[in-house]
């Protein structure tokens, strides 16, 4: 089998990332509603003065929160691929990455909160 190299290997990767992200938002509601979530955070810092800085880590922290939920999605998809039968394993990789997921929420959750604090009541 002949391998892709240069541009065309580039375009191509591009291409598979964007029906990756049309995937996930055509059956992943978790990542649906973090897209939302993601339009109303660049709504948000667009409607209150934050500095440049401030802007770049709130962007950044919704940004990660949708990157772990696609890396989750990708482990469940394997998983339920290889059996939909219950498994301790199979199992320990879903939860493994929801505990991601919600730690990636509570991590900008908690940037979120130091921000508007510091922003708003310091």
């Amino acid at each position: 089998m002949k391998k892709t190299t240069g541009l065309t290997r580039i375009i191509k990767a591009i291409k598979y990332s964007f029906q990756g992200l049309k995937a996930a938002f055509k059956y992943e509601i978790a990542f649906k509603q973090e897209c939302y979530v993601f339009i109303a955070t660049l709504l948000i810092i667009t409607l209150i003065e934050f500095s440049l800085y401030e802007r770049i880590l709130l962007i950044i922290s919704i940004g990660f929160v949708m990157v772990i939920e696609l890396i989750n999605s990708a482990i469940e998809a394997v998983v339920d691929r290889i059996s939909k039968e219950h498994h301790e394993l199979s199992g320990r990789a879903k939860d493994l990455g929801s505990a991601a997921v919600f730690l990636s929420i509570l991590i900008a959750s908690l940037l979120w909160l130091i921000i508007f604090y510091s922003h708003f009541f310091a």
